[in-house]
C-alpha cells in the first residue's frame, strides 16, 4: 500500500512539474529604435523583453523595457506565419508604428496582434489621402534563454 501511494504521490508531483514547464511560456529580446503602439499603448524607442504564456488559441504577451520604466500586457493570437529569423513586423503609416507580429519559430512566438482602434482610424485617414500606403518595418529579435 505504501509503494502505491508512493508512486502516485510521483506521478503527480511529475505532471505538476511539467505542467509548470509549458506555463512558463517563451521570451525574446528586441531594440526598436522608433516609438511604436501595441494596442492602445504607445512605447519609447528602446529595448524590450517580450514573453508569452502559451493558452491554447490565444497568448498573453508582456512586453517589458529593459529600463523597467514600461511594461504592457496584451493578447496575440497565432497566425499560422513561421520564420526562420527572429523579428517583430511592425505597420508604418506616415511616421506611426504599429506592432504587428512576432515571427520567431525558435522561441515558439509565430503571433499576430489585432489591429487597434488607433490603428484602425490612422488606416481610415490614409485611405482619405492618395499615394499613402502602409509599410512594413522589420526589427531582428533574439532568444532570451
Amino acid at each position: 500500500m505504501k509503494r502505491i501511494t508512493a508512486i502516485a504521490v510521483f506521478a503527480l508531483a511529475s505532471l505538476v512539474t511539467a505542467g509548470s514547464a509549458v506555463a512558463q511560456g517563451h521570451a525574446v529580446k528586441a531594440t526598436v529604435p522608433f516609438d511604436f503602439a501595441v494596442g492602445n499603448s504607445h512605447l519609447p524607442a528602446g529595448t524590450y523583453t517580450i514573453s508569452s504564456a502559451d493558452d491554447r488559441s490565444s497568448t498573453e504577451l508582456v512586453i517589458r523595457s529593459d529600463s523597467g520604466k514600461v511594461a504592457i500586457l496584451t493578447t496575440a493570437y497565432a497566425d499560422g506565419k513561421q520564420s526562420n529569423t527572429g523579428k517583430l513586423v511592425f505597420d508604418k503609416y506616415g511616421d506611426q508604428y504599429f506592432m504587428r507580429e512576432i515571427l520567431c519559430s525558435n522561441a515558439d512566438m509565430d503571433l499576430a496582434l489585432p489591429v487597434s482602434k488607433a490603428e484602425k482610424k490612422v488606416q481610415q485617414q490614409q485611405a482619405s489621402v492618395q499615394n499613402s500606403n502602409k509599410d512594413q518595418v522589420l526589427v531582428a529579435l533574439n532568444e532570451v534563454r
